[in-house]
């Protein structure tokens, strides 16, 4: 008999978590090689058509600021989330009191 097909046998799911977040980790670390690669071509490329230093450098400069940019995507995100949260404040609730027999100021 399987263990799994047994009713008095209880399976935990404790370790998809850890598979998700290794997924997780992995794909991360694929973008990042791939994006990598396509930067080196992309400045390859530019030296290939152009054969000027100039536009290499500019090639190079911009893949380096699009690494630095999925490379530093945490960082960014938690700056950026935490300056939300610091500018928001509870919202705030005003009560008019009318006078007694005083209109709503609403003309219908």
């Amino acid at each position: 008999m399987h263990p799994l097909s047994d009713p008095n046998t209880v399976v935990l799911a404790g370790d998809i978590m850890d598979w998700a977040t290794l997924k997780t980790n992995q794909i991360i670390t694929l973008v990042k090689l791939v994006v990598s690669a396509m930067a080196l071509v992309a400045i390859a490329m530019a030296y290939w058509k152009t054969k000027s230093w100039v536009a290499t450098l500019v090639a190079f400069l911009l893949a380096a600021l699009v690494l630095w940019g999925i490379v530093n995507l945490p960082i960014l995100q938690n700056k950026v989330g935490s300056e939300i949260e610091d500018t928001g404040s509870a919202p705030t609730s005003h009560v008019l009191q009318l006078p007694p027999g005083s209109s709503s100021g609403r003309s219908l």
